[in-house]
Parts: structure tokens; C-alpha cells; sequence
């Protein structure tokens, strides 16, 4: 039986633990409010009294923590206990903290293997999860048997950054798109119409624009964006129009301005007969 240590128990960690004591993995847990422990004792896993106890019990110490910041608060008096302790943070933060926080535990004698869970807690350990993870390869790969339990393990390299960097790439995506649906639904809504009716074709538009992906980041590799009818001001037109109807109906217009404001620049900058992937020239201007 391997031994594993679990340090934050919200929904996420309280499904990682029992994923992990259904695979026979013997997990210590720790978490501030105790009473949140109560079901995976139940289920047999083990309530440390501090983070430093929860700390010694395994060499594999696994994060599920709000960000990094929380992680210096619960292992701050951890001590002598880190030394030789590989710590996974499942946290979310950004990639220059991860890297920050990958140096103050070598300090004291541990090594990160940085992390990103990209399912729900309800997924946690289906078929559907996937985790990244980034950090020194040979320790992800002798904790990966463990690891693998959780999710799909999907190791982007060496530098403890990247899988917060793709982390919150793919988050980008996934938040701007539920944004995007309650958008259209106000919009919808305060005319009138019934929200259900667009669903089936939100699904059928989430899908088309998967096919884009492909052909886009050719363009952007080659900074060339051949113009055909997707071009900058004919996309920035309907962005308009959206802006439009989205004033009129008198809902939020922060998201349909944003967009609107992208097609704007990039046509300002002289890109209105280019593709739509134009816009590249704007959103990925650095200051």
C-alpha cells in the first residue's frame, strides 16, 4: 500500500482522497477546519493534527489549496518535516509564483511538481480527467502511478511554470466561453425568446469554432493572415452589431465591447482586409 498526504479539503480535495483510497492508497489528510476531514475518516483516511504531522506521514505530499499564497500560510511552521518531501501543488496561480514557490521549497529541502486539475471535483478520477503537470521529470515519473489516479497526468516539462501557464490558458477558454453563453441568453431573454432554443446551436458553434484551431495557430506561426470572407472588418461588423443589440436590449455590453474593441485595433492598425486571425497583432501585443 503506498502513502499518500492530502493538504486541503474543499471539494476538490475530498474527491482527490477518496479517488485515491479506492485505488488502495493509504492518505493522511490535513485541513484547517477540521470537521470538513469527517467523511474521508469515515472512509478511512487519516486526520493529521497539523500540517507538520500531515507533512511527515508521506514523502508525497499533495496540495489542493485557493493558491500559492496558501500554501506558505499551512506550511510556513512545517519545518524539518519538508526535507525530502516531493510536494504536488494542485493549486491555481500563476506561472511566476509557481516558479517563486518551487525555489522557497527547494530552501527547505523539498521539490515542487507543480499541477492543474482540468475536470470538476465530480470528475476527479473519471475517464474524462486530465491534470498537467510540470517539474523535475524523474520525480513526476516515480509518483506518476499515484498521480495517474487522479487524472490523466500530462507532463509539459522541466519548468515548474508550464502547468500553470496551460493551466490557465484552457481556463481562458472555458471562462470566456461560459461567459459568452450568458451573454447570448440575456440577449435572448430580454427579447423574449427562451434560452433553451439556442442551446442545440451553442453546441454546434462551440464545435465549429474547434475546427479553427488548426488553420489559426498556422497563422500566427507565420504572422500572415490571408483575408477571405472572415476578414477583420466584416467579423468586426457583426461585432458591432452585436454590441448593437446588446444595448438595445439593455443587458451588460462588458464582454461584446471587449471583442469589438479587438476587431477596432487590429482594423485601425490596417488589418480590416486580413483573416479574423489578425486580431493576433492586438491581443498578443506585449507592453
Amino acid at each position: 500500500m503506498t502513502s499518500t498526504t492530502l493538504i486541503g479539503l474543499g471539494p476538490m480535495g475530498q474527491a482527490m482522497v477518496r479517488v485515491l483510497l479506492d485505488h488502495g492508497t493509504e492518505v493522511t489528510v490535513w485541513n484547517r477546519t477540521k470537521s470538513r476531514a469527517d467523511d474521508v475518516v469515515a472512509r478511512g483516511a487519516v486526520l493529521a493534527a497539523t500540517p507538520a504531522e500531515a507533512v511527515k506521514a508521506a514523502e508525497l505530499v499533495i496540495l489542493s489549496l485557493t493558491d500559492y499564497q496558501a500554501m506558505y500560510d499551512v506550511l510556513a511552521d512545517a519545518g524539518e518535516a519538508l526535507a525530502g518531501r516531493v510536494v504536488v501543488n494542485l493549486s491555481s496561480d500563476t506561472p511566476q509564483r509557481t516558479r517563486e514557490a518551487a525555489a522557497w521549497l527547494a530552501e527547505r529541502g523539498a521539490t515542487l511538481v507543480a499541477g492543474g486539475i482540468m475536470v470538476p471535483a465530480p470528475l476527479v478520477g473519471a475517464e474524462a480527467s486530465y491534470v498537467f503537470y510540470s517539474g523535475p521529470r524523474d520525480v513526476f515519473e516515480a509518483h506518476e502511478p499515484v498521480l495517474r489516479h487522479i487524472g490523466r497526468p500530462e507532463y509539459l516539462g522541466e519548468d515548474h511554470g508550464l502547468a500553470q501557464l496551460f493551466y490557465q490558458a484552457a481556463l481562458t477558454i472555458f471562462l470566456t466561453s461560459l461567459s459568452s453563453y450568458l451573454q447570448a441568453f440575456a440577449l435572448l431573454e430580454a427579447e423574449g425568446a427562451e434560452p433553451e432554443r439556442l442551446v442545440p446551436f451553442a453546441k454546434e458553434a462551440a464545435g465549429l469554432g474547434a475546427t479553427y484551431l488548426d488553420e489559426t495557430v498556422a497563422h500566427l506561426r507565420a504572422r500572415t493572415y490571408p483575408g477571405d470572407l472572415s476578414t477583420a472588418t466584416m467579423m468586426g461588423a457583426t461585432a458591432d452589431h452585436i454590441v448593437q443589440a446588446s444595448r438595445d436590449a439593455g443587458v451588460d455590453l462588458a464582454l461584446p465591447e471587449a471583442v469589438k474593441s479587438h476587431y477596432d485595433r487590429a482594423i485601425a492598425a490596417g488589418h480590416g482586409r486580413d483573416n479574423w486571425t489578425s486580431l493576433w497583432e492586438v491581443v498578443a501585443k506585449r507592453r
